[in-house]
């Protein structure tokens, strides 16, 4: 029942080229970082990666992207990543644009062993008929696009059918985590986190603090130890290195303070 390794480059054995991985995160907000550092140094390449987005530029899952290690991406947006934008664009990556939510269950889904479900969220759009780029070609052209999906009437209302997302691995951050692999995410960090990480057939936590059996309230437990099988302690160093995206300065108040 331990589950936690001493390293994040044990926790990521079996990781090998090709592999799938769905990865937590919101931006910059709960994103692991200490082991996609450390899947980085380790050279695979090829990898299809399942995400809110993938990362900033120079930061998150930015890194991998960077050196030319995903080939394939399944998102809810491009967001402030210029060199992913480029490689879209450029037909380097194929991405699947999914709206946000439905990627959200997509998740949730293969974790529950859902294989497929039906939403509204996409009727009447590429979403639903086919034809968003997934691929570009090197001029410019569409190479890949969507299938059209099916589509069908619940109460009066049209729904259209999306498949669950099951990944070889996913990497995921915690506040707090036990040997167990119960885990806590602290606010925003919560994110996609747990999603992810019911998602993964092996799911693989970094932890800011490593707690006892017994020792989390669980009550407050966020995703029970169940969908972990490794977990990574962080150093104080590592848990206290986190980035926000754009920091925004207001102006002076009257009191002469500044507001973050």
């Amino acid at each position: 029942m331990d589950k936690v390794v001493a390293t994040a480059e044990e926790a990521l054995a079996g990781v090998m080229d090709g592999a799938s991985l769905a990865v937590g995160g919101f931006g910059l907000s709960g994103v692991p970082d200490v082991l996609i550092h450390a899947l980085y140094a380790t050279g695979v390449t090829g990898l299809s990666v399942v995400s809110n987005n993938c990362g900033v530029d120079g930061g998150g899952l930015g890194i991998l992207l960077a050196a030319g290690r995903i080939a394939r991406v399944t998102g809810s947006y491009v967001g402030d990543n210029k060199e992913f934008a480029r490689q879209y664009l450029s037909g380097e990556l194929l991405v699947e644009l999914t709206p946000q939510g439905t990627l959200a269950e997509r998740l949730r889904a293969g974790g529950c062993g859902i294989p497929a479900f039906f939403t509204p969220a996409g009727v009447g759009t590429q979403v639903a008929e086919g034809g968003l780029p997934w691929r570009y070609a090197p001029d410019g052209s569409v190479a890949v696009t969507s299938p059209p999906k099916e589509v069908r009437e619940f109460d009066g209302r049209r729904h259209v059918l999306e498949h669950g997302i099951t990944t070889d691995f996913a990497l995921v951050r915690a506040a707090r985590g036990d040997r167990h692999g119960n885990l806590v995410f602290h606010r925003s960090a919560r994110n996609f986190n747990p999603l992810a990480a019911m998602a993964g057939r092996v799911t693989i936590a970094e932890v800011e603090q490593l707690a006892e059996p017994g020792e989390l309230d669980p009550d407050e437990i966020h995703l029970p130890g169940v969908f972990v099988q490794r977990v990574v302690e962080l150093t104080p160093e590592q848990a206290a290195d986190k980035h926000i995206e754009r920091r925004t300065v207001s102006a002076p108040s009257a009191r002469g303070t500044v507001r973050h």
